[in-house]
């Protein structure tokens, strides 16, 4: 079956922060038609910002405003955007840091969830947004991750990062590295541990192989270094492979992500943000994708920020949104194929 007659899953593309690159980004992503022969994207912001991102990058395509999803039309060359007006361009300075921006990003967001929970787009791929500006609006966030598990009600959510065939999940993330380590239990690494192989399902490979990094130099060489394998790290290994998980570990965090690489495993469980996103971010940042596992809804989104240097020039890359918009809709065909809807 050829990928134009497959489903095409509706996508709510969240515009990002106005003052950065992620207008620009978006109107350069869906300028390329592989995106309508895959999907039917539609994206939440500021139609008059859009409409500017369009002339900067001289993008070959029309902006087309809309108040509700049912007007979208998904043609390529024409770009629908469910118009919030909630961007005064006069007053908006590209590449810093505006507090009406981000408001006006966490209202892409919110929209774009509650259309998800409703199951009236099939997934959400969210541009960047800039953390200072949206606490200066006044919601304190560490970030997209907090944020979406606060509106969609989720527990227990985790942050995988996508580049190429690695992929790598968190145990930890935003928080200091001695918080970290206090945070580094067995429920909390069983949980990831699940949550990391139904999702490498739904990206299409039907027996994950997983692999565990160790928190300590050489996985704690018996405890030499450390004893948190022993103690957290094995204990949620035991448990995964008796609930039917191909787990291998605790390895040596330095080799781990490598052999995930090189193709030994399907994705990797890194036990804090630096251990993961420096692997990750060394194969390249302008392809990666960042997945939010444990969501009722599926999310997808560029594995960068917003890029202020290059805002309102025009040359910002538009590729980890295009990866993220392929990534979505190969979730989603898998999740309704798992669900037997065709």
């Amino acid at each position: 079956m050829s990928m134009s007659a497959e489903y095409k899953p509706l996508l709510a593309i969240t515009m990002g922060d106005a003052a950065g690159s992620g207008p620009e980004i978006v109107a350069k992503a869906l300028a390329n038609a592989e995106m309508y022969d895959i999907s039917r994207p539609v994206v939440i912001g500021d139609a008059a910002t859009m409409i500017e991102a369009q002339k900067i990058t001289k993008a070959p395509v029309r902006i087309r405003g809309i108040t509700k999803l049912s007007e979208a039309e998904y043609e390529p060359g024409v770009i629908d955007v469910i118009d919030l007006r909630n961007i005064q361009l006069d007053k908006l300075t590209r590449g810093k840091v505006d507090p009406m921006a981000g408001k006006a990003a966490y209202e892409y967001i919110k929209l774009a969830v509650e259309l998800a929970l409703k199951k009236e787009c099939d997934a959400i791929v969210t541009s960047a947004i800039n953390k200072e500006a949206l606490n200066k609006a006044g919601y304190h966030y560490d970030g997209h991750t907090q944020l979406l598990a606060e509106l969609c009600g989720a527990k227990n959510v985790a942050m995988m990062l996508v580049t190429g065939n690695l992929r790598v999940s968190h145990v930890t993330t935003h928080v200091s590295l001695l918080q970290a380590i206090a945070r580094i239990k067995t429920e909390r690494i069983l949980t990831v541990l699940r949550l990391t192989n139904a999702a490498v399902k739904e990206m299409g490979i039907d027996s994950p192989r997983l692999a565990v990094a160790g928190l300590n130099p050489h996985a704690g060489e018996g405890g030499l270094f450390g004893d948190e394998e022993q103690r957290f790290i094995v204990p949620a290994i035991e448990q995964a492979r008796q609930e039917g998980m191909n787990v291998t570990g605790p390895l040596p965090p330095d080799s781990a992500f490598l052999r995930a690489h090189q193709g030994q495993f399907d994705a990797a469980v890194a036990m804090y943000h630096d251990q993961g996103h420096i692997a990750v971010k060394m194969l390249g940042i302008t392809e990666g994708v960042n997945v939010t596992l444990g969501l009722p809804i599926i999310r997808t989104s560029v594995d960068h920020g917003t890029v202020f240097g290059k805002a309102g020039k025009g040359t910002a890359d538009p590729l980890s949104l295009i990866q993220s918009i392929r990534l979505a809709a190969v979730m989603v065909r898998n999740r309704r194929r798992f669900a037997g809807i065709q």
